[in-house]
């Protein structure tokens, strides 16, 4: 089964989002195929994208990530300012999550330690969060949705409290991903 660790956003910042996405839709003339909106119901920060494991391995996932909650203090995200990741041509589309947040960062970085003591690769990538808007299939609508993002830097959605990790399973489906609760473990 596909699996990740994530950080719930609440309905408040999810309804956000989706508005957002409309008026970013409303700015930019770009064809629907050329970009793969994400559904605000499915939006969230992920901290460990684990890809396919073994049914067996979700409980050592799990105990990991309850673990992993036990040692941190719950705390306060801001989500803010829209940003890309790609270069001229954005390939994928964000809000910021935490950024220079450094209990974001120990707890990410903790995780990321237990799960590669367990056999799970850390990550290549310096860790950045973000909430994932879209996804970009066209390199002009990348250059046009890139251009647009200068406008956003400075957006302001509200701020999260971070109090709990959740163990997800991602089913893909010709509709979209179906993601389901493994397991959720609250911080102190």
């Amino acid at each position: 089964m596909r699996c990740f660790i994530a950080i719930d956003i609440g309905e408040q910042i999810r309804k956000a989002l989706g508005n957002l996405q409309n008026e970013l839709r409303g700015k930019v003339d770009i064809k629907k195929s050329d970009v793969k909106w994400v559904n605000p119901g499915n939006i969230h920060l992920t901290l460990k994208f684990l890809g396919e494991i073994k049914d067996e391995q979700v409980v050592d996932v799990c105990n990991i990530a309850r673990d992993v909650a036990s040692r941190h203090k719950g705390f306060e995200l801001d989500i803010q300012s829209v940003g890309y990741f790609g270069g001229r041509s954005a390939r994928i589309l964000w809000v910021g999550a935490g950024q220079n947040c450094d209990n974001l960062l120990q707890l990410q970085e903790d995780l990321d330690r237990q799960l590669d003591s367990a056999g799970w690769s850390r990550e290549a990538r310096k860790f950045s969060g973000h909430l994932t808007l879209c996804r970009i299939r066209n390199t002009k609508a990348g250059i046009k949705l890139a251009r647009i993002t200068e406008e956003y830097k400075d957006y302001k959605l509200g701020t999260i409290p971070v109090d709990s990790l959740s163990v997800y399973e991602s089913r893909l489906t010709p509709q979209g991903p179906i993601y389901t609760v493994l397991g959720n473990y609250q911080l102190q």
